[in-house]
């Protein structure tokens, strides 16, 4: 009799674990994908904002620079004599320093940290919890 007790109390123990478990790890996922959503959220925003900054002030500096470059051109053509030739001395330095510019940007970008950091260290958190957790659980049952 004594055992049919124990046996029945395990039981339920052991059902309200399982329910007790399976409730908070739903629990678990859900406020993971949660935070996950907001970092994403976050690097988006940074990464929007910076694009955009980047697009206003090339704009800007676009305008300034073509006034620049066709004063080079006349310049130069003072000396050249040869408007053509002009052009095309300017146009070709022009080109060099857009693409340094260029590459200087993108190595900028490429370089920017959009992982999910926090997430992951959660992740990885969550994942020695429920290992510490499922010894315990092994422990109690035998």
């Amino acid at each position: 009799m004594d055992t049919d007790n124990r046996n029945s109390g395990e039981s339920g123990s052991f059902g309200s674990l399982i329910s007790s478990l399976t409730h908070e790890v739903t629990a678990l996922v859900r406020d993971e994908v949660e935070l996950a959503k907001a970092e994403m959220r976050e690097k988006v925003s940074q990464v929007t904002t910076s694009v955009t900054s980047m697009a206003v002030a090339g704009g800007v500096l676009l305008s300034g620079f073509l006034v620049l470059l066709a004063a080079a051109v006349f310049a130069l053509d003072t000396f050249l004599q040869r408007p053509w030739l002009s052009a095309l001395i300017v146009g070709a330095i022009v080109v060099v320093i857009g693409f340094i510019m260029l590459q200087s940007a993108k190595k900028k970008l490429k370089s920017a940290n959009l992982a999910p950091n926090r997430t992951m260290a959660s992740f990885r958190k969550d994942q020695d919890m429920a290992k510490k957790h499922e010894g315990q659980v092994k422990e109690e049952l035998k």
